[in-house]
């Protein structure tokens, strides 16, 4: 199989129309780069993971895809996970969960990074609301494994560790915490090819 016809059928995957014009996927199977076949073989594998659901799968790569800003995925994304049953409060909710870590990841990344050098940082108090974290649409255990995928992306060490012990204590297999950030990484690949 050439790589053009990979292209296109990584489109199909997607839900996207096969001629969309997508600069760096373009650029890809015009320059026969084999990373374009790794990248639809590690979604398809991903995305077929036992450890998850189809429709938990679609809402945690809708969640690292808005949390990237791709327009195209994040769209893509909605329209499977909402073919795979998901309603519109989840979706908001993976959406907005995106958005809660966003601001948390940079907060908690900078009291990581600071600590040692200035201890007074530690003890004053975060003051960003956090009231979606209480009682998710999503129930808990799926809210945290996204929290803890985008919280990966997003590279804040604090972050992970909390969201990957809550989640576990939750009741989530170590398979399904791996899955959810293979998962994550191949969204997060996918972002950059897909723009």
């Amino acid at each position: 199989m050439s790589l053009t016809e990979t292209k296109i059928d990584l489109l199909k995957d997607l839900g996207l129309d096969e001629n969309n014009i997508l600069p760096n996927l373009e650029t890809m199977a015009d320059g026969e780069t084999k990373f374009l076949r790794d990248l639809r073989i590690n979604l398809k594998n991903i995305l077929g993971s036992e450890n998850f659901n189809i429709k938990e799968a679609y809402l945690i790569a809708l969640a690292v895809s808005a949390n990237e800003g791709n327009k195209i995925l994040t769209n893509a994304f909605i329209n499977h996970a909402k073919l795979n049953s998901a309603n519109e409060s989840e979706i908001a909710e993976a959406i907005a969960c995106a958005s809660q870590l966003a601001s948390n990841n940079v907060f908690y990344r900078f009291k990581h990074f600071i600590k040692g050098s200035n201890e007074n940082y530690q003890a004053m108090p975060a003051g960003i609301k956090m009231n979606i974290m209480m009682n998710p649409v999503l129930g808990k255990e799926l809210f945290e494994l996204i929290s803890l995928a985008v919280s990966a992306v997003n590279g804040c060490e604090s972050c992970v560790n909390s969201h990957e012990e809550s989640v576990r204590k939750l009741g989530a297999s170590e398979a399904r915490i791996f899955d959810a950030i293979r998962l994550a990484s191949v969204v997060r690949g996918l972002c950059v090819a897909v723009n």
